[in-house]
């Protein structure tokens, strides 16, 4: 396998000393007539660095709260809490001429066009390369500290990007999210088509920008999923279900995130002791807490509600809106560790990062499915076509020993086996009485 090095120059036309921020103009952008400002100073750049901060740990409904945006001559950052229509930035995004450079953009797509409803064409990530790659470090902070030895101060990454004013700290952090990714994408381009695997980037970008929000509907059975619940009884149970019934309408009313509300580590301990008086539930949860004054005698009355509850309980196995594959149980498990023990020889003979080979889940898709041709293995959802080109036939080639292996009587009923040993022993038997 070829070494990927660091020894790449950067483009000189950068047009700027763009390793150092403080030597960069940064445009704020808080109204409409700055934003038409700075979209036709960036029309006709054929690529856009971006970014977004969100307000995801601490509201109810997480939103958008900054765009940053970086050209090759400066930053921008679009306060959309204060430009309501962002009309013009988003013809950029939608323009396919344009490469929109994200370093993680699973998140920052979705968020985007959950929020604007934009279409986000021909994107660059530079998380998704640096794993193709295999470096051992694939955070923005690590990559712009190893190739242009600059370090990312990330202290405000649990910041509330929806408070109002932002520091000259809050922007500068901000914009360092979005200033590197133009020569990051440059670096990183020259080293995929260096090892000739940039046609497998190209795939997983395509399928990127294709992402959308899935919004799931509150549903007062998902209680069942939280951590430790499975070591509740059943009347434990139906008290946590009230008791998620109340946080999610209180959280949904202050506008926070539900743990930040009530933790789960509360709710699951409420379920097991099931206070039947305030004196009682400060007994076991801190006495005097804000959380116990503002929600102690609701939660009470979500502890009777459940006690008398005779609603049945949700499945833990609950129905997938997906098509379940025809393959199941201890089987289809055997199978999926075959391909696992593939997966490791594959990276350990050719000197492989795992992005390169294939995901758990991917792997569990192909031992509950069974595809029996190349046709079939291009059909399966979360397959990609570069994965199917090189790995397809040895793919097909474990599944169909697998099948024939299964079809062996001995395979298929262990008292086939039992009687194929007796058979073997009293032919034995006989040919030594004669």
């Amino acid at each position: 396998m070829m070494s990927i090095t660091d020894s790449v120059s950067v483009n000189p036309g950068w047009g700027g000393p763009w390793s150092h921020m403080q030597d960069t103009p940064l445009v704020m952008i808080k109204d409409a007539d700055a934003l038409a400002k700075a979209c036709k100073e960036m029309e006709g750049e054929p690529v856009l660095g971006i970014d977004t901060e969100s307000d995801s740990m601490y509201c109810y409904r997480e939103k958008v709260c900054l765009i940053q945006v970086s050209d090759r001559k400066q930053d921008y950052i679009i306060d959309p809490l204060a430009v309501k229509e962002l009309g013009p930035f988003l013809e950029l995004l939608a323009d396919p001429k344009v490469v929109k450079v994200f370093h993680g953009a699973d998140y920052d797509i979705v968020s985007l066009r959950r929020d604007f409803g934009c279409e986000i064409p021909n994107l660059f990530d530079t998380m998704v390369s640096s794993q193709i790659l295999g470096l051992p470090k694939v955070g923005l902070a690590d990559l712009v500290n190893r190739f242009f030895d600059v370090k990312l101060d990330k202290k405000f990454q649990r910041h509330n990007w929806a408070k109002r004013p932002l520091l000259p700290e809050h922007l500068d952090y901000a914009r360092g999210d979005s200033h590197f990714l133009l020569p990051l994408r440059e670096l990183l381009t020259h080293k995929l088509q260096s090892i000739g695997r940039m046609e497998i980037a190209q795939e997983e970008f395509d399928l990127l920008s294709l992402r959308e929000w899935k919004e799931k509907a509150f549903d007062p059975d998902d209680f069942i999923r939280i951590k430790h619940s499975s070591g509740l009884e059943d009347l434990g149970l139906r008290v946590l279900r009230q008791l998620y019934v109340y946080r999610d309408g209180q959280a949904k009313d202050m506008n926070r995130p539900p743990y930040k509300v009530i933790p789960n580590q509360v709710l699951i301990l409420v379920a097991r002791k099931r206070p039947q008086k305030l004196d009682d539930l400060n007994s076991i949860v801190r006495s005097g807490s804000t959380m116990v004054r503002r929600h102690g005698p609701a939660m009470i009355e979500a502890v009777k509600r459940g006690v008398a509850d005779t609603v049945p309980l949700p499945s833990r196995k609950r129905d997938s809106a997906e098509k379940k594959p025809p393959h199941g149980g201890r089987e289809t498990e055997r199978l999926f560790q075959k391909l696992k023990n593939w997966r490791q020889e594959l990276v350990a003979r050719q000197n492989l990062p795992l992005a390169m080979s294939a995901s758990n889940n991917q792997l569990k898709i192909l031992a509950g499915w069974r595809p029996e041709d190349l046709k079939s293995l291009h059909e399966l959802s979360d397959i990609r076509t570069w994965q199917v080109e090189r790995y397809g036939k040895e793919w097909l080639t474990i599944l169909g020993e697998f099948e024939q292996d299964q079809e062996k009587p001995s395979r298929r009923n262990p008292r086939n086996r039992r009687r194929s040993r007796r058979g073997a022993r009293k032919g034995a038997d006989k040919s030594d009485a004669s």
